[in-house]
């Protein structure tokens, strides 16, 4: 499967790379990564594993990563200042990405889609749920948060991870992936080392933006609380949680499902803040399982 390009997509305007795989008839499935991570984050083989369930799955990357729109000439993005409290150096916040997700959508004439997000991708599933409530049919949050800085906690190792200093080399960049996944990838999981270097190298090869990590970084600061707006979500909604999660608490996800109506919690005994290859068939079970209900919803 080559890698497509849509122009001008959502009110940005902005170029979205994208990947589509499984019978087009078949429900729609857009999947949103997290923070710098491209659609390579979505392995081929868990998209695989998600049409063999009867889905279409579409991947793609989001502004500042990969080969989608980077925002070059923003301002610089300040992320102590934005830590500390002052995000006013934010080129943009995640409905922005929310209506990327959807100018997809219209780009693929998909009315509405099933959405599952990841971290990051997560908090962009869910503004796309509350802002366009009509172009989503079932939402999947997975080790996501509402934004209450009261849950999903990082902890201090995985700050000092995420924000150590940029690669300054594709060998720099590798081995920084590497060391950040090890500290907050699945303790119950062994880390694929091999199989996350050349995932890395290949992202490298691709795009490498570290002021563009920042930019989504102050897009995530800069959204505030969504506590109050998930009450109105009304789609079948799935909340999956890692409950060794050291970037994103556990606490995260437990509040997004009390915050959205009828919300599923799945907390997953040993994962962290990635997908080890061994949850995949329990991932994918558990999506295609809430996208067949929400479709019969709809029937």
């Amino acid at each position: 499967m080559s890698v497509a390009m849509t122009r001008s997509a959502g009110p940005s305007g902005i170029d979205v790379a994208y990947e589509r795989f499984g019978d087009l008839e078949a429900p729609p499935v857009l999947l949103v990564m997290g923070l710098g991570t491209q659609m390579l984050g979505w392995h081929q083989e868990f998209c695989a594993q998600l049409v063999g369930r009867g889905l279409q799955v579409i991947r793609f990357d989001n502004r500042d990563v990969g080969l989608s729109t980077h925002f070059s000439a923003a301002p610089a993005p300040d992320v102590m200042a934005a830590l500390s409290g002052d995000p006013s150096s934010a080129s943009y916040t995640l409905s922005d990405m929310a209506a990327d997700s959807v100018g997809l959508l219209d780009a693929l004439s998909l009315d509405s889609a099933h959405i599952v997000g990841a971290s990051m991708g997560g908090m962009i599933a869910q503004t796309i749920a509350i802002e366009h409530p009509n172009r989503i049919r079932s939402l999947t949050s997975i080790m996501s948060t509402t934004g209450n800085s009261a849950v999903g906690q990082a902890s201090q190792q995985a700050i000092g991870a995420l924000l150590s200093p940029p690669a300054l080399d594709r060998q720099e960049a590798v081995d920084r992936t590497v060391s950040i996944f090890r500290i907050i990838g699945s303790p119950g999981f062994d880390l694929d080392e091999a199989e996350l270097r050349e995932q890395a190298g290949l992202s490298y090869d691709r795009a490498d933006d570290p002021l563009g990590v920042a930019r989504q970084l102050l897009a995530i600061i800069a959204s505030g609380d969504r506590t109050e707006r998930l009450r109105s979500i009304s789609v079948p909604t799935l909340v999956i949680h890692g409950a060794g999660d050291p970037l994103v608490d556990v606490s995260g996800g437990r509040a997004t499902a009390a915050a959205v109506p009828g919300a599923e919690l799945d907390v997953i005994e040993g994962m962290g803040h990635d997908l080890p290859r061994a949850l995949w068939p329990e991932i994918t079970e558990r999506i295609a399982a809430l996208v067949q209900r929400a479709q019969a919803r709809t029937a």
